[in-house]
């Protein structure tokens, strides 16, 4: 909320009155006025003030000041004479006395206005940030070796420096799934800027090479029934891959999709039948089970069921293009998941590996795998972990594989019953939920008086707001974190 200030003085005047005489009476001489107070820079100035910011525009917002901007960034951080990009940031500005909560979703970036839910939690500011070569915040020429967690951490660390003069009080950084995995990245590498973490859905693939906890979540989520009318379901897509790959054929024709990168309309549909049952896990509640088509249903069924969960769409050039960074990244540093499908033995043509990131990124790009470099993270997050909070679904499978902070240091990770891999604080038992809620309170420092005498007392500090509190799904739902 933006302050105004404004000098009040206050001054006794006699009013001249007509005495017994007829004569006027003198009114006192007037107290000298104290200087005027100078009236505060407005907010938007001291923002455009910081070296390298720049205004893409202002949008309005009730109770809030929300600006979209860019930040000039080097391209390399270790040599930062060598070029330099725009990113793209959005401030949701409520007061310089208010903490600030630092989101990013390790993707693009969502320009309209909305509140994570720690900012929800803590009535703060929220900076939100584009990750580094997702477009528009890319360099160009765009030389790919400069994607890397470390280099997207100082794009962060030079944000949060930048701002911290503005926004003097504490600061909290949080993200969900890839947002969770580059906040913890974030506290990896500049672990002194934070005074919190919360990482939402959070994958951890330590091992590139040892996937074996995703066969354990998908021989044991909900319940055998469910599990089998999936199975059932995907087997049938690709049973009938003849006229149901004629149908995307049709589409593609219709929609001008092409599949030059992963090679063909053919591949192309099995990974989408592929991601299939993980899609569901991933975006659906357990209560959808029962709407799951039978395997005897037509083709039409079958062909739009799976699309719903597991678009086809996704694995053509168009619906690529904007993950390549993702795709880039979970071939050289993240890692990607691999699991086995024993039900579609003999009906796969390029599986069971099918997931194989390289397949998703345009040839012309050169990837090379860094071993090692999760195994970092995880160490660093095993023994030196701070302040840090992990919340995960207990049906999705982006879960199977997870962070695991030091023990004590003010750590904690929850698990939010029957949940996907939109889990949040609010779905937990109350117990836990106050319990996170005063956690994160305390460490932003906006606890109020009755929260600091009985944490259980915890509760959100904003009010519900429908335009600002939506959630964001503006990704399409593939086996991407």
């Amino acid at each position: 909320m933006r302050k105004t200030f404004r000098a009040v003085v206050a001054g006794a005047v006699l009013i001249g009155t007509v005495g017994a005489t007829g004569g006027a009476v003198q009114a006192a001489p007037a107290e000298p006025r104290p200087a005027a107070r100078p009236a505060a820079a407005d907010i938007r100035d001291r923002i455009l003030a910081v070296p390298g910011m720049s205004l893409i525009e202002e949008k309005p917002v009730d109770g809030y000041r929300f600006f979209v901007l860019n930040f000039t960034q080097p391209v390399d951080h270790a040599h930062p004479r060598r070029g330099t990009f725009q990113q793209r940031l959005t401030v949701l500005h409520k007061d310089v006395d208010r903490p600030t909560v630092f989101s990013t979703s390790g993707y693009d970036l969502y320009t309209d206005p909305s509140r994570s839910e720690p900012t929800r939690l803590i009535d703060g500011n929220q900076v939100s940030m584009e990750y580094r070569f997702f477009t528009p915040s890319r360099p160009r020429p765009a030389d790919w070796s400069k994607l890397d967690i470390e280099q997207a951490a100082d794009d962060q660390h030079r944000v949060f420096t930048a701002l911290k003069k503005i926004y003097g009080k504490k600061w909290l950084s949080t993200g969900g799934s890839k947002g969770g995995m580059t906040a913890t990245y974030y506290e990896r590498f500049h672990p002194r800027d934070m005074d919190g973490v919360v990482a939402y859905v959070a994958p951890n693939d330590v091992d590139n090479r040892e996937d074996s906890a995703y066969d354990r979540f998908f021989r044991t989520v909900s319940t055998k029934e469910c599990r089998d009318r999936l199975n059932a379901v995907q087997r049938e897509a690709l049973v009938r891959r003849g006229p149901l790959t004629a149908k995307l054929k049709k589409w593609a024709a219709e929609n001008r999709a092409t599949f030059r990168t992963v090679g063909s309309l053919d591949k192309s549909y099995e990974s989408s039948v592929l991601d299939f049952v993980w899609a569901f896990w991933q975006y659906s509640d357990e209560s959808e089970c029962a709407d799951v088509p039978a395997a005897d249903s037509s083709d039409e069924v079958i062909y739009d069921y799976v699309d719903s969960k597991s678009p086809f769409s996704s694995y053509t050039d168009q619906g690529l293009d904007p993950y390549t960074p993702y795709y880039y990244q979970a071939g050289t540093q993240l890692g990607a998941p691999q699991y086995t499908y024993p039900h579609l033995k003999g009906l796969m043509k390029y599986g069971p590996d099918y997931f194989q990131p390289r397949a998703f990124v345009p040839r012309e790009i050169p990837m090379r795998w860094q071993e090692g470099v999760m195994k970092d993270v995880d160490r660093w997050v095993n023994r030196n972990a701070h302040r840090m909070m992990y919340v995960y679904g207990a049906n999705d499978p982006w879960g199977a594989e997870r962070f695991r902070p030091a023990r004590g240091g003010d750590n904690h990770v929850y698990t939010v019953p029957g949940a996907n891999h939109g889990a949040s604080i609010a779905g937990l038992p109350a117990d836990e939920r106050a319990a996170a809620t005063a956690r994160l309170l305390k460490w932003a420092d906006a606890a109020p008086a009755a929260v600091q005498a009985d944490p259980s007392k915890a509760e959100r500090l904003t009010a519900y707001d429908a335009r600002l509190d939506r959630t964001e799904l503006n990704r399409e739902r593939t086996l991407r974190p």
